[in-house]
């Protein structure tokens, strides 16, 4: 009986607002920060490269052929700053799951896509290589079909935040093949 009463004065009370996961469901801002100053650094490189830095870039995409349905290119910079905010948040959103046996498959998808998405700018516009930069956004846009699978086993709300992504680079996919067509 004495053994009882001692173990009820040592449990630890659970509040109803506590969710299953315990700590796991507290918010850690400063690595939501550092999440999306990732995403955004992924885009700072590919920036570097772009029309809109880069005058090489610019004279050089500038006289290409493009496709009518182009878009202008000052909606670039704003989409991609909210993709990589919805990005940063989305792997946030993985790596507070930190009990979960797909967490790490998730975040290395997501590491994969970030560093392809990095990489695209510098072959397209830095090289100056059409091609090169279609290859490099297929396989962007396969590692996103299979960050958001991966996603999307862990945490389905994380999955969705990326959906816009895939869109955009679906679109910007279709644009780079027809530049390439155009060009060639």
């Amino acid at each position: 009986m004495q053994i009882f009463q001692m173990a009820n004065r040592m449990r630890i009370p659970i509040e109803s607002s506590t969710s299953y996961r315990g700590r796991n469901s507290r918010p850690n801002w400063l690595v939501l920060l550092a999440f999306i100053g990732v995403g955004l650094g992924a885009g700072a490189i590919g920036a570097l490269f772009s029309p809109g830095v880069s005058t090489g870039a610019n004279h050089w995409y500038g006289m290409l052929g493009k496709p009518e349905w182009a878009p202008p290119n000052s909606w670039f910079g704003p989409v991609w700053t909210v993709l990589y905010v919805l990005m940063g948040t989305s792997a946030w959103l993985i790596w507070r799951e930190r009990y979960h046996r797909g967490r790490r498959a998730a975040l290395a998808a997501y590491a994969i896509q970030l560093v392809l998405n990095a990489l695209w700018a510098p072959f397209f516009f830095g090289a100056k290589n059409i091609g090169a930069g279609l290859f490099v956004i297929v396989a962007l846009w396969l590692t996103i079909v299979w960050t958001i699978r991966e996603f999307a086993a862990v945490k389905s709300g994380a999955a969705w935040m990326l959906v816009p992504y895939l869109i955009w680079v679906t679109c910007a996919s279709a644009l780079n093949l027809a530049i390439w067509k155009l060009n060639q």
